[in-house]
């Protein structure tokens, strides 16, 4: 844990292709001086359901990167990246497991985060948003459901580039986000670290009554539960603001 004298220091493992989770999450931070971000990548520029695409997201390859952000002392480690909802919970429950054993720091993933945050709030039906392919998002809903999450409607871009996942505009997102909400979920999921969903959840969230869950804000907002840090502003996601 960190000491009086310094900020709380999350170390994020990122996308090599991802330029979303970086700026979005400083934004998400605003002018807080409590909490300092720090990032390193692995290659990561598609997403789909094959072997080499399977292979981006190794263990090997996040122990190292893990192991790099040990060496700047911080307190708590994530894989910023939502490939564990589609290759199931107990991947990243073990990739968790290798970090903190080879660092002797608590860890998470965005996976694992969403589903903190469905179990700490309640959320059992949710409404399906991202930028993959079809069968990705089926791969997804099925991942779920083992998980007690059931998916009562989704939406796709059908993109497996990577790096497009961040040129998707809020006018593309919203109203896809709309009927989602109109289907009266739980909650609305935006599912990608690389997408900017963040940046229209107050709007859905005002508009539609649905609380929005963003998988950046998602994913910071368990890193500064782990650190034992204040939480983050209910701009970003009424769900994710002022709980314990």
């Amino acid at each position: 844990m960190p000491s009086a004298n310094r900020p709380v220091r999350i170390g994020m493992i990122v996308p090599s292709s991802n330029t979303c989770l970086e700026p979005q999450s400083y934004r998400i931070l605003g002018d807080r001086r409590d909490v300092t971000l720090h990032f390193t990548r692995i290659n990561v520029t598609r997403i789909a359901l094959d072997d080499s695409s399977d292979k981006q997201f190794d263990a090997a390859g996040m122990r190292a990167a893990a192991e790099l952000l040990a060496t700047s002392d911080v307190d708590v480690i994530a894989w910023n990246g939502t490939s564990g909802s589609w290759l199931g919970a107990s991947h990243d429950e073990e990739l968790v497991r290798e970090i903190t054993e080879a660092t002797g720091i608590p860890a998470t993933t965005s996976t694992l985060a969403y589903l903190e945050a469905f179990a700490a709030f309640g959320t059992e039906r949710i409404g399906l948003f991202t930028p993959y392919t079809g069968d990705v998002n089926e791969a997804v809903i099925a991942s779920y459901a083992r998980a007690g999450i059931k998916t009562i409607d989704h939406r796709h871009l059908d993109l497996s580039d990577n790096e497009s996942f961040a040129r998707v505009t809020d006018a593309e997102m919203l109203p896809g986000s709309l009927e989602l909400a109109a289907s009266n979920p739980d909650a609305l999921v935006y599912l990608c670290t690389n997408l900017y969903g963040a940046n229209i959840t107050a709007e859905v969230e005002e508009r539609t009554g649905v609380p929005v869950l963003d998988s950046v804000a998602v994913t910071l907002w368990h890193c500064l539960k782990l650190a034992g840090a204040p939480l983050l502003h209910p701009r970003w996601g009424r769900l994710l603001a002022d709980r314990s």
